[in-house]
């Protein structure tokens, strides 16, 4: 087993403190990861110059991006104008994230309390947003969001059904939250592994129950109800060689960030990968 361990950006810069991007540069240094993936969020739109100059700057790696995650609602909708202002967005998270040099993007395809009701529409557009993506060289992964209708295992089946190259992000705590982690060394997603598939990992830990919508907090790994004994122990049997991401929320309340917790999610995955 090999492959990088990213940060998240959105686990140290958020709400907290005023989703200041200039911080992704001082808290860097104190990280002991591999790279990070760069979380987008939508007050940054009327930004991106100033921000896409800022991150190549820093010198710092972002293998991965994650594209903004309301798109995905709009696309719920099926609304032309809602889809086609969708469609524009998307294609300012690929540019940046080709100018960043990400050559994947995490995408929550359904999202927020549309979720997956009318995943139908959701499904119809993923042909365009691959394009849009190959056309700038960036890969789309599509994440195991959590669902309101059905599972997300359900609609990464329905995926790549209708498309052959589709590839996935598994998110941990998401598929703790529908029970759905086992499942995925399940023998009806093995095609997942022969298929190679499965092309970025989330680790991150979940404290709920069964679609437990109060405990969607994300958890640092060992906090939480995950197997990660048993998870890793499957992902060396299928030769996992892949990325990983940690995305526990370490920021406080007063904007200060839990430096030692994140640096400790980090060493727990090495500790797996030996």
């Amino acid at each position: 087993m090999s492959g990088r361990i990213l940060c998240s950006t959105g686990c140290f810069v958020g709400r907290a403190n005023g989703r200041n991007f200039y911080l992704i540069e001082k808290y860097a240094d104190k990280l002991s990861c591999d790279g990070f993936e760069f979380m987008m969020y939508s007050s940054w739109y009327s930004r991106l110059q100033e921000l896409g100059d800022f991150l190549l700057s820093t010198g710092l790696s972002f293998p991965t991006m994650h594209c903004e995650k309301h798109i995905g609602e709009w696309f719920t909708t099926g609304e032309e104008y809602a889809v086609r202002s969708a469609l524009r967005l998307f294609e300012c998270n690929c540019e940046l994230a080709r100018r960043i040099g990400a050559d994947r993007l995490v995408l929550h395809l359904w999202n927020g309390l549309p979720s997956d009701s009318r995943f139908e529409n959701n499904l119809a557009v993923f042909g365009s947003l691959e394009k849009i993506a190959a056309d700038r060289g960036v890969t789309i992964v599509v994440e195991n969001v959590v669902c309101h209708e059905k599972e997300p295992m359900i609609h990464w089946r329905q995926l790549a059904e209708m498309y052959p190259e589709v590839r996935f992000l598994f998110d941990t705590k998401m598929a703790a939250f529908h029970n759905e982690v086992d499942v995925l060394f399940s023998d009806e997603y093995e095609w997942l592994w022969q298929q190679n598939r499965i092309r970025h990992l989330h680790i991150n830990d979940y404290g709920g129950g069964y679609m437990d919508w109060h405990a969607l907090k994300v958890l640092p790994i060992g906090s939480g109800k995950v197997d990660f004994d048993s998870f890793f122990g499957n992902l060396k049997k299928r030769g996992y060689s892949g990325d990983y991401t940690v995305e526990a929320t370490a920021l406080r309340p007063d904007g200060s960030v839990d430096i030692d917790m994140l640096n400790g999610c980090f060493e727990k995955i090495r500790d797996y990968l030996r």
